[in-house]
């Protein structure tokens, strides 16, 4: 690498459009199965991004995109209702357990940094935030008497922090609120984010002043190497409001500011529904891959119906697999607790578990390169009845075992379910030529 070229490049998108391929790029390649020039040619046209701060020191970096495995996200963070750091770094213990991509730390109370750089510095995972809610209590101001450059102060100190990617919704600006306005909504704005915007815009009469001060949060972005996940503060909280003109129009609005990042060397990757019927999600992924310019694509489920409070952890498995499936890129887990209460590290276990599920579902679909041997060597294993290597090759490795011991069966090599009649140890001792005995007693 040469002088110059280390001098003038920054971000991974520089150096990827340098011809570089980086220490980043080579650890995605060797993960991924791909060559390093697949990774950095995919960084340098934006359909790969690799979210990676330059003071995230203990970061094992991942791709996010196209050609590469389909990436989990896991949400948590305190709120003014339940303030329990320890339950939050439980959460975070489960999530590095079972092999999270990226945390977001979601936190909206109080003084939020001291959690925000000790998970940096702990964590291999990316980790993302939302400037945004940190804002109020940062600068001990209320919202509308934030100003411009005070939320521009947030996102710097954000970056400083370490954090590899944060959520901007600059896609909502008045042009989109009018849209949203004059068609109505079911439900109304659902992103927190989007909603603190909008109830900021509405109150001050400006422009969101993330899209009217894109250029100069691009400049701070550049400088520390901060993906942008441009936010979906539009997106639909309810199946009836999905696909609708205020979600299109964002859309579009975040084409264009997608085409401006990448101009000032800022990689991107690009947020999507929530709540969305099975018929609508790869449409969606599709437009969004259409209008975003083949950006990287991170959903929140997408949740295929909004009746199961309690079990929004499998209506968000159901699309996410299928919107992986469809080509999107990076899924956000939901926990049972969805919608009802802040999850707890048991909820954050069964919706991480649950989307983890999904994405692989995806990556098989997608033919991802590995994607199958995990699968392969689960079905060897149970071919075998090497229960040892089954909890181990397990996504979740502690469930299977307290299912399996809670119910010793009487016969080795056999569970209680079919016992001596299990199908598996039947032709297993036909294929050794061994007497098959059931030994049946009246």
């Amino acid at each position: 690498m040469t002088q110059d070229v280390q001098t003038t490049c920054i971000t991974q998108l520089d150096f990827a459009r340098a011809g570089v391929v980086t220490p980043a790029m080579h650890a995605v390649a060797q993960r991924e199965h791909r060559s390093p020039e697949f990774v950095r040619a995919g960084v340098a046209r934006g359909s790969i991004a690799i979210p990676a701060n330059i003071h995230h020191t203990s970061l094992s970096p991942q791709g996010v995109g196209e050609g590469m495995s389909t990436k989990v996200n896991v949400n948590l963070g305190i709120s003014g209702d339940l303030m329990d750091e320890q339950e939050e770094w439980r959460k975070v213990d489960v999530a590095l357990e079972l092999g999270a991509h990226a945390i977001m730390d979601l936190s909206n109370h109080g003084k939020t940094q001291a959690f925000r750089t000790a998970l940096v510095e702990k964590s291999p995972a990316m980790i993302g935030t939302v400037p945004l809610y940190d804002a109020i209590g940062y600068l001990e101001k209320a919202l509308i008497s934030i100003t411009p450059q005070d939320f521009l102060d947030v996102v710097r100190r954000h970056a400083e922090d370490g954090v590899d990617f944060v959520t901007i919704h600059a896609g909502m600006n008045r042009r989109v609120i009018e849209s949203f306005k004059e068609t109505g909504r079911l439900m109304n704005v659902v992103s927190r984010g989007g909603s603190l915007i909008f109830a900021w815009m509405e109150a001050t009469g400006n422009e969101n002043p993330f899209y009217e001060y894109f250029d100069q949060v691009l400049d701070i972005l550049h400088e520390h190497d901060v993906t942008i996940s441009i936010g979906d503060a539009m997106r639909p909280g309810a199946n009836y409001d999905a696909t609708d003109a205020g979600q299109i129009a964002e859309l579009i609005e975040i084409g264009k500011l997608t085409k401006r990042a990448w101009a000032a060397g800022v990689q991107v990757m690009v947020e999507g529904p929530g709540h969305m019927a099975l018929d609508e999600i790869a449409a969606n992924v599709k437009l969004e891959k259409r209008l975003c310019h083949n950006a990287p694509f991170y959903v929140l489920g997408p949740l295929v119906t909004d009746i199961a409070p309690g079990y929004d952890h499998i209506t968000a498995a159901i699309g996410g697999a299928i919107a992986g499936a469809a080509g999107a890129d990076f899924l956000c887990y939901v926990t049972p607790a969805e919608h009802l209460r802040l999850p707890n590290a048991a909820d954050v276990r069964e919706g991480l578990v649950a989307t983890l599920i999904a994405a692989h579902a995806a990556d098989l679909s997608k033919n991802i390169p590995g994607a199958r041997e995990r699968d392969n060597r689960m079905s060897d294993a149970r071919r075998r009845v090497s229960w040892e290597e089954m909890f181990a090759l397990a996504l979740d490795p502690v469930k299977p075992r307290e299912y399996f011991e809670s119910a010793p069966p009487s016969t080795e090599g056999t569970c209680t379910m079919c016992g001596k009649m299990c199908a598996v140890r039947t032709v297993n001792q036909i294929m050794d030529n061994l007497t098959i005995d059931l030994e049946f007693e009246e």
